[in-house]
């Protein structure tokens, strides 16, 4: 039986390992920029001229980097699917259709089941763009658009394990993601509709009008009420009582704060006006502002409420810390 030996080595000696394998997949990525040239432009242009879907295949580690720009091109607003590339000669190839653009990686460019896939493609006018480092492979010389890797040495010390090729496809396959982002004019608010749950998406689509308090949950009185009738309205509707003219515009707000103040000062504050307690310039923000907006200006301010206002600054509703943060907007 034979009987595998231990190599020694130090943690100086590991350190330069990964040293070495950062290096040579930097150089890689650094490679590309020498054959970036107008096969890249050709390649942008056509998927953006896609009436279908953008359908990326690969076989091994190229088909991990393959799925990983399936979701990148899908996430920045470009529609695309991952075909395994053995899954499609059993069936799933029944997925492309005429109008679709493929994209096939393929370090050696001589992967077999890639090169049963591109006459099917062909067949069905779906133009094909490799991602290759062989530019005199069978799948260079078949398609449509190539784009050279240029990558001959992996990182793996025995030049097998696919390391410095597949980072080089990560790299031009986001290249042309984000590409095709830029001439989408693809914006963050887009981004953000495409990723409702995640945290961008959260800031950037809930409006304080999603979140606020309206109608009988708003504290609130008129201008010439008293304190009493305030201090039930706080009690009632979460700490804020917002003072209104006889038309409905604000003129102040009252909060527990306030209240804790005036506490200090008398016990008997039933009688007292709310005019001479309120603050007569509260902090306030308009109907269709951003949640996230009103939650910067609370946390600023070191407020736990913020009434919100129309065009004519008339009370609509009241936004609250405590909500703003369990939509998933803090931080």
């Amino acid at each position: 039986m034979h009987t595998k030996k231990i190599k020694k080595l130090e943690d100086a000696d590991l350190i330069a390992i990964g040293r070495r394998v950062i290096e040579m997949e930097a150089d890689g990525v650094r490679g590309l920029l020498e054959h970036l040239n107008e096969n890249f432009v050709r390649a942008v242009n056509l998927i953006y001229d896609c009436s279908g879907r953008l359908i990326i295949t690969g076989l091994g580690k190229s088909g991990a980097i393959g799925r990983k720009l399936a979701a990148t091109f899908t996430s920045t607003g470009t529609a695309a699917y991952f075909l395994h590339a053995a899954e499609g000669l059993h069936g799933d190839l029944g997925i492309v259709h005429r109008g679709d653009v493929a994209i096939c990686l393929s370090k050696s460019g001589n992967t077999d089941e890639l090169s049963f896939f591109v006459p099917v493609f062909h067949k069905l006018q779906v133009p094909v763009i490799a991602i290759t480092a062989n530019m005199d492979s069978v799948l260079a010389r078949n398609s449509d658009i190539v784009l050279n890797i240029g990558i001959r040495e992996e990182a793996c010390p025995h030049n097998l394990a696919p390391t410095s090729s597949t980072t080089a496809m990560l790299a031009l396959g986001d290249a042309l993601a984000i590409a095709l982002l830029e001439k989408h004019n693809f914006s963050r608010e887009d981004f953000a509709f495409l990723h409702p749950a995640g945290t961008l998406g959260k800031r950037l689509l809930f409006r304080v009008d999603d979140l606020m308090e309206v109608d009988h949950r708003v504290g609130k009185v008129s201008a010439d009420a008293k304190m009493k009738q305030a201090v039930l309205e706080m009690a009632e509707k979460r700490g804020i009582c917002v003072v209104l003219s006889p038309k409905e515009k604000i003129v102040g707000v009252i909060t527990t704060g306030d209240l804790n103040r005036l506490l200090e000062r008398t016990e008997n504050f039933s009688e007292i006006p709310v005019t001479e307690v309120m603050n007569p310039e509260p902090k306030t923000v308009n109907s269709g502002t951003l949640a996230y907006t009103a939650y910067k200006m609370l946390e600023e301010y070191r407020i736990v409420a913020l009434p919100v206002t129309n065009e004519n600054r008339e009370l609509v509703g009241i936004i609250h810390l405590h909500d703003l943060m369990q939509a998933g907007l803090a931080g």
